[in-house]
């Protein structure tokens, strides 16, 4: 029956009845404190001294820890294209890209002025259709020599004029046609298009502006693709090959999986280090020129572990706390590798057998006598609950009766 069961009577009752239930509650609780000393009293005391703390145990493990290898290095662009003006003394008059955007292969970025170029194809033009009436004209007059070679009518010299003739003025057609398609090629080139699809990094076009043939006016990033170009030391390099998975993590924290492309052939004689590129997939948090780092993973190998709450560290060394046969702890330094979920590598320093205190052992010195358990001792609060297991309800629900 719940306390609050109680609380209405408690309200009603005069102070005499108070009084005959706290008498009723003091009676009790002097039993519990008798009764508690006479077990006090009862049990032997030992002369053995008291574990300074209660711990847990295990052993170390055998576990597949995976190889790793840490490396740093830049993010850059796969590839970088350059576009740039291909027409000569042009102005610029409309800039449709900016920095950023994404574009695609043939899209037009920027255009200059071609009213100039115009001009100059419609010359060309005439001076194409004048040729070829030319050289229709000569081709004409040597047909007419060549029928009269039979009779005699013109000589020699006079038949071979007019072939040359026509010829030179079918050369002169040819050269015009020519004339005519590198205007049509410059007037093309007014319009500045995307090589490849990508993103556009940098832009230099100005509108208004006069550049020369060849000035550059975007950078663009093909594809949109990044490559991260690790610094790995020459000794390394064995143990790295294509196709290899690599964990790539930015500056900002962003972490992406790459995989190994290539390999330089040459190693800097400066830094002895050697670049490796690792395709990265497209992510908006990885840019070119951020500076980031990558594990290589190199497979895996068997290795002995312990948990991670075992060790301690002090004076910058690890150490754990072998539990002994009588319960005593030994400190042990160990050489500690690598790491994986909770669990540590230890490269020395432990025998695979021992026991070693797990939690608890960063309150522990050497030394101390400990008392192993198999997992923490639970909680026991003070609470209502454990009130009514020691004052029973019966009794006091007895005692409002009485009164009532």
């Amino acid at each position: 029956m719940p306390y609050s069961s109680f609380f209405p009577s408690f309200s009603r009752l005069s102070p005499v009845a108070f009084a005959v239930i706290a008498t009723c509650l003091l009676t009790t609780a002097g039993a519990l404190v008798y009764s508690g000393a006479s077990r006090a009293a009862d049990e032997p005391k030992a002369n053995q001294p008291r574990p300074a703390l209660t711990v847990t145990t295990a052993q170390p493990q055998r576990t597949a820890v995976p190889l790793r290898l840490t490396a740093n290095g830049n993010v850059a662009a796969w590839q970088e294209a350059i576009i740039g003006a291909e027409s000569n003394g042009l102005r610029l008059t409309d800039v449709r890209a900016n920095v950023g955007d994404v574009v695609k292969a043939g899209q037009v970025l920027a255009t200059f002025s071609a009213d100039t170029v115009q001009a100059d194809v419609a010359q060309v033009r005439a001076s194409l259709l004048e040729a070829q009436a030319n050289a229709a004209e000569a081709g004409a007059n040597a047909d007419r020599a060549r029928s009269l070679q039979a009779t005699g009518a013109l000589s020699q010299q006079q038949i071979q004029q007019f072939t040359t003739a026509e010829k030179t003025a079918q050369a002169r057609v040819q050269a015009a046609q020519a004339t005519l398609n590198a205007q049509q090629l410059r007037l093309k080139y007014t319009q500045v298009v995307a090589p490849d699809s990508g993103v556009i990094s940098a832009r230099t076009a100005t509108v208004g502006a006069v550049v020369g043939a060849g000035a550059e006016l975007f950078r663009m990033v093909r594809k949109g693709r990044l490559e991260w170009r690790a610094e790995v030391t020459s000794t390394e390099l064995r143990r790295i090959q294509t196709g290899a998975k690599v964990s790539v993590t930015a500056a900002s924290g962003a972490a992406v999986e790459g995989t190994v492309r290539m390999i330089a052939p040459t190693v800097d004689p400066q830094t002895r280090n050697a670049l490796v590129y690792v395709d990265l997939p497209l992510n908006a948090d990885f840019r070119a020129g951020m500076f980031a780092r990558g594990d290589f993973a190199l497979g895996s190998s068997e290795a002995l572990t312990v948990p991670q709450e075992s060790l301690v560290v002090r004076d910058g060394f690890s150490y754990v706390f072998v539990v002994g046969a009588e319960q005593r702890v030994q400190m042990r330094k160990v050489m500690t590798g690598r790491r994986v979920a909770d669990r540590v590598e230890v490269l020395s320093g432990l025998d695979a057998n021992a026991s070693i205190a797990v939690r608890g052992a960063g309150f522990l010195n050497d030394g101390d006598l400990v008392r192993v358990v198999t997992s923490a001792a639970p909680a026991n609060p003070t609470s209502l609950l454990d009130f009514e297991r020691k004052v029973p309800l019966a009794l006091i629900h007895q005692a409002l009766i009485a009164i009532n």
